[in-house]
């Protein structure tokens, strides 16, 4: 079961994928997760939208971790994001390319969704970065619609290279097409995800794009997927094999048509 990421050993082809604010699921929100991941030997993503600073999370645990952010209008602030990622011993930093602003997610509406007092974006308390707007939606979508660059380009991705010498993963990525030219803008690798299918409307899942990304990237970088996956015999569904031997064990092969087996 366990595999290599990067260079780096885990015990299972599973990791934990960036999500934001887990104090609302748990009271010591991603210290727990932190803790959980290094437990468990495997790689934990933690997002710049977490309820716990980056010092507290490094703090948790001495376990294998990443780090993810989307593009902000103030460039500073990246570079300080990235900074503060690389002190703490982050290997890799995961660029969220897929919402430069937010879907209208109707739950969050219809159940006049705000964050409790005790939860706040504290990676950017200390920039004055960390205050929502709670009387609006989810409370993030004036955040992001005042702090994220909408006009962010491929050309960012080879930006980030400039100023960090970690491997830059590109998440948010469906299309052999947008495979192909994040690899061309020097992607370390490619994280697969239609953000929860909650983003946009009509995304395929994730899963059905599967092959043609992994054909695209033909070996060249890593691939990975989210979205959809609840538990761990998911990981086991009747993909085509060498899709799944990929998954499993982290190396990217193309199946022919011949051999390729339906989901």
């Amino acid at each position: 079961m366990s595999t290599s990421i990067l260079g780096y050993r885990i015990s299972m082809p599973i990791m934990i994928a960036p999500t934001a604010l887990h104090k609302m699921a748990h009271p010591e929100g991603e210290l727990a997760t932190a803790r959980a991941a290094a437990t468990a030997e495997t790689i934990m993503t933690l997002s710049s939208w977490s309820s716990c600073s980056i010092e507290e999370v490094n703090s948790a645990g001495s376990g294998i971790s990443f780090f993810q952010f989307s593009i902000y209008k103030d460039r500073n602030l990246v570079q300080q994001l990235i900074q503060s990622a690389e002190k703490a011993g982050h290997k890799a930093i995961v660029l969220t390319v897929d919402a430069p602003w937010l879907g209208r997610r109707e739950a969050d509406v219809k159940n006049r969704f705000t964050l409790p007092q005790n939860v706040v974006l504290k990676t950017f308390e200390g920039l004055d970065q960390g205050k929502t707007d709670k009387m609006n939606g989810s409370g993030l979508v004036a955040y992001v619609a005042s702090q994220i660059d909408r006009s962010f380009s491929w050309k960012d991705i080879k930006g980030l290279q400039t100023v960090t010498s970690l491997p830059v993963l590109v998440k948010g990525i469906i299309t052999a097409e947008d495979a192909r030219i994040a690899i061309e803008c020097g992607a370390a690798g490619i994280i697969m995800s239609n953000h929860g299918g909650r983003q946009l409307d009509y995304l395929p899942a994730t899963i059905s794009c599967l092959e043609e990304v992994v054909r695209e990237a033909n070996g060249r970088v890593p691939v990975f997927i989210d979205s959809g996956f609840r538990r761990g015999t998911d990981v086991f569904k009747t993909w085509p094999w060498e899709l799944r031997e990929y998954l499993l064990v982290g190396r990217c092969c193309s199946p022919s048509p011949s051999t390729a087996r339906p989901a």
